[in-house]
């Protein structure tokens, strides 16, 4: 089977505009969360939030557009202008060649309420806009950008709560192995508008630390009480190995491993040991390594008192004798939900290339189970050669992914 390459990435996001910054955040255990106003005048129990700056469009695209796009899309077309970019992908060789797109959404709330409020106070749908359909549907991000980047190829959603945007990439890395496409861009985007998250909110799974924002995110840590919502978008170039070295172009880590499952029969917002161990060692298994192998392992871990312990346990079962650094950089971004799979694969290789593990903010006291964790509680300076990165989502969908320094 064809290698599989990661030749550029982009992100967007609460700890960064761009891989620069996010590099900086990440190296200085820097804490994207906040405050949102907005959020206390709708009725959120927690207001707390990853604080994404809206972008600003204008002059970057036209009218219509813009018209078309809702707000993770917009984080999304920002990220993939950097991620092609940094591949060497212009315009001249996305209108003369097929690549591929995959990114990975599950929702678009905004645009589906503000349309419904319209019709309801002006009792007439014409009145909407032709641009609201674009903006909800479950495709938004893939359909705009298909459109803006004249893709030619595969050109797909993967919704899959917040496993959505690892699966993109593990689906895209399968799709390049096999054959069946040269370059794809993997992603994930989530919106952050206060429309977006009422319903969660709702759940009661949403940290009250708000005295302390900064604070609030701690996963692992005995004192968690809630995860923190955050979003953006990131974008992954995954390229075939040849193809890439023929164009020259950089190649910065290398897709090795894709791990799956479905925990089964457990309710619908209930995480489970079994299948995330069976996700973790599927991803190993297929990229024919063994646990002693993987030097920093990027957990899923949210902040919620039963999803960390279960993902702990399922660590600790199948690397208790090697103990890995483990973190979650949602410490410090919050859960970026739809994107996070994605985002979490580019933090990890930046950590990869500049050779430091990222800490788990906020770890200040262990409870039973992630006591048996080697939880990096500050910045580690360390050359990592194979990294797994975790995703788990509602209805019990698991995700896993190994990615290894380039080696010839």
């Amino acid at each position: 089977m064809r290698r599989v390459v990661i030749t550029g990435m982009g992100i967007y996001s609460c700890i960064g505009k761009d891989i620069a910054q996010v590099s900086k955040s990440l190296y200085e255990g820097k804490s994207g969360i906040g405050i949102d106003a907005q959020r206390i005048q709708y009725g959120y129990r927690s207001p707390l939030t990853g604080i994404v700056e809206r972008p600003q469009l204008k002059g970057l695209l036209d009218r219509r557009a813009r018209a078309c796009m809702a707000e993770e899309g917009e984080y999304a077309y920002l990220a993939t202008l950097e991620a092609l970019k940094n591949a060497v992908i212009d315009e001249d060789y996305l209108e003369n060649n097929e690549i591929g797109l995959l990114f990975g959404n599950d929702s678009s709330a905004k645009a589906v309420i503000e349309a419904h409020s319209i019709a309801m106070e002006k009792k007439d749908t014409t009145l909407i806009g032709s641009g609201a359909i674009f903006q909800s549907m479950n495709s938004t991000v893939s359909m705009n950008l298909s459109t803006i980047f004249k893709i030619k190829g595969l050109n797909m959603t993967v919704s899959a709560a917040c496993a959505s945007g690892s699966h993109a990439i593990g689906i895209g890395f399968t799709f390049i192995r096999h054959g069946m496409q040269d370059v794809i861009l993997c992603g994930g985007a989530q919106e952050t508008n206060f429309y977006s998250m009422g319903s969660f909110d709702g759940l009661s799974v949403f940290s009250l630390r708000v005295d302390d924002p900064v604070k609030s995110s701690r996963p692992f840590d005995a004192h968690r009480d809630g995860l923190v919502p955050s979003g953006g978008a990131a974008c992954l170039v995954l390229e075939e190995y040849e193809h890439a070295k023929k164009r020259g172009a950089p190649i910065l880590a290398e897709v090795i491993g894709y791990g799956f499952s479905s925990n089964g029969a457990v309710a619908i917002s209930q995480p489970n040991e079994t299948g995330s161990y069976i996700a973790m060692k599927r991803a190993l298994e297929d990229a024919h390594i063994q646990s002693k192998d993987v030097d920093y392992i990027n957990a899923h871990a949210t902040s919620t008192l039963q999803g960390d312990a279960i993902e702990a346990i399922a660590i600790d079962r199948l690397f208790a004798d090697t103990k890995p650094w483990v973190s979650s950089t949602k410490s410090m971004t919050g859960h970026e939900c739809w994107m996070a799979g994605a985002s979490e694969i580019i933090y990890s290789v930046l950590m990869m290339q500049n050779s430091f593990v990222a800490p788990n903010i906020n770890f200040e006291q262990p409870d039973e189970y992630s006591a048996k964790l080697n939880i990096a509680t500050k910045t580690i300076d360390k050359n990592m050669d194979i990294f797994l990165s975790n995703s788990f989502g509602f209805g019990g969908t698991n995700s896993a992914l190994v990615i290894r320094k380039i080696k010839p």
